[in-house]
């Protein structure tokens, strides 16, 4: 199963009002885990002004985006990457209100719900008390992210990567199934003992390799048991 974890920055808090993307960060798994594929592209908001309060949080001008490609410049390789796999973000209506946004803008056909997985509403489920923001389910996890100064699409996508498995039950779930193997490989270790160390019956009996002395004083001990002993069976 294909999975796409991935976050946007953006110039501000509504696509309905023109606000743009201007980062996208994401990463790639694969039955859960990663594959080691990431997109990640600063793209122009073709003039739209970054919110103060925006750049704020993820410390991006619009200066540094002068050189970047516009989203339609990108669409054909974003599209690529997306395509034929759940996308999982955290607070995804917000992230895909934005996506959404920018495909109508290119004429292209929008991102279904059903596609979309929201860590959100995981986490919400799972922790009713919270708190649940991504800085929360890092340290509720373990997870370090003492790197993330400001938002940034890219580790944010990482950090969510590793906070998605745990809501999943990873790493117990991990735990679990080797535990499970480990019995299966013992009770089919214990099974192919049993059949390996099964006694048969020889054809023929071995010949003895007692002398005649020792049948001889074998028989006169047996004659000391009183009558019918059982050894009396096997002479």
């Amino acid at each position: 199963m294909r999975e796409i974890i991935f976050d946007t920055e953006t110039t501000g808090l509504s696509p309905a009002k023109g606000d743009r993307i201007i980062e996208i960060g994401a990463i790639e798994l694969v039955g859960r885990f990663p594959t080691g594929k990431i997109y990640h592209q600063y793209i122009n908001p073709d003039g739209f002004p970054i919110h103060p309060d925006a750049q704020r949080v993820h410390g991006i001008s619009a200066e540094s985006l002068r050189d970047k490609p516009l989203f339609a410049d990108i669409i054909d390789e974003f599209l690529e990457f997306f395509s034929n796999a759940k996308l999982i973000a955290h607070n995804a209506s917000f992230d895909m209100g934005f996506v959404n946004a920018e495909l109508k803008r290119l004429g292209k056909p929008a991102i279904l719900p059903d596609f979309v997985i929201d860590t959100l509403a995981i986490a919400k489920r799972k922790h009713p008390m919270g708190p649940n923001s991504l800085d929360a389910l890092c340290k509720r996890y373990g997870i370090d992210n003492s790197h993330r100064q400001k938002h940034g699409a890219l580790l944010d996508s990482e950090l969510l990567a590793e906070v998605y498995i745990e809501l999943l039950g990873g790493k117990q779930a991990s735990l679990e199934l080797a535990s499970e193997l480990k019995s299966q490989f013992n009770q089919q270790e214990q099974s192919d003992s049993r059949t390996k160390f099964t006694a048969k019956q020889r054809p023929q009996p071995l010949d003895t390799r007692l002398g005649r002395d020792e049948l001889d004083a074998h028989q006169e001990y047996i004659k000391t048991l009183g009558e019918k002993p059982i050894w009396s069976k096997y002479r």
